[in-house]
């Protein structure tokens, strides 16, 4: 597609005629083309990171009502604790899927069944990555532990779940999501 989004002096010269400021006309249509090229470039990529940010928001405010839903199957003596552990099953996946996970998940080249490079975002920050990207996809995988943690409220012990929840969003979720 970009090959469709060039211009050059040469190729308008046939269509301009032969006159003296023919050259000059034509490198000042195909410089003003490469200027609306390059702004309707960066517009795409401003809106497709505001769908990605947006997206991931709403996703992430899916641990919201796995809290509430957590907290609804529960007695009332462990309702905090089942908020505490949604709280901590944000923070411990998220630590995971940065250190292990992404890479897993994304880390080209790969073999088929998981990736290889990437540990801890190593060769970040980037100017050409983006970031709103890797915010979505964690957000999927805390999901991805989130929706577990009802089934087994008032069943495991605090740390287990957190090992549990680690192991989830580092290993399982990216490795299905390869």
């Amino acid at each position: 597609m970009a090959s469709a989004m060039t211009c050059s002096a040469a190729d308008l010269l046939p269509h301009l005629g032969n006159s003296a400021n023919a050259t000059a006309a034509a490198e000042f249509i195909c410089g003003r083309f490469t200027a609306v090229s390059e702004y309707l470039s960066n517009t795409t990529y401003a809106v497709d990171s505001t769908y990605l940010l947006f997206s991931a928001y709403l996703v992430f405010a899916m641990q919201l009502g796995f809290a509430m839903l957590c907290a609804g199957s529960v007695r009332a003596k462990n309702t905090m604790n089942i908020m505490l552990t949604n709280v901590l099953d944000a923070a411990a996946g998220g630590l995971s899927y940065y250190l292990f996970g992404f890479a897993f998940a994304f880390g080209a080249p790969s073999n088929g069944f998981i990736g290889k490079h990437f540990f801890g975002l190593k060769e970040f920050p980037s100017q050409s990555f983006d970031y709103s990207y890797f915010l979505y996809q964690w957000a999927f995988a805390i999901a991805a532990a989130g929706i577990t943690s009802g089934s087994i409220a008032e069943r495991t012990q605090f740390v287990a779940y957190l090992i549990y929840s680690s192991f989830l969003t580092g290993l399982v979720y990216p490795i299905v999501s390869h």
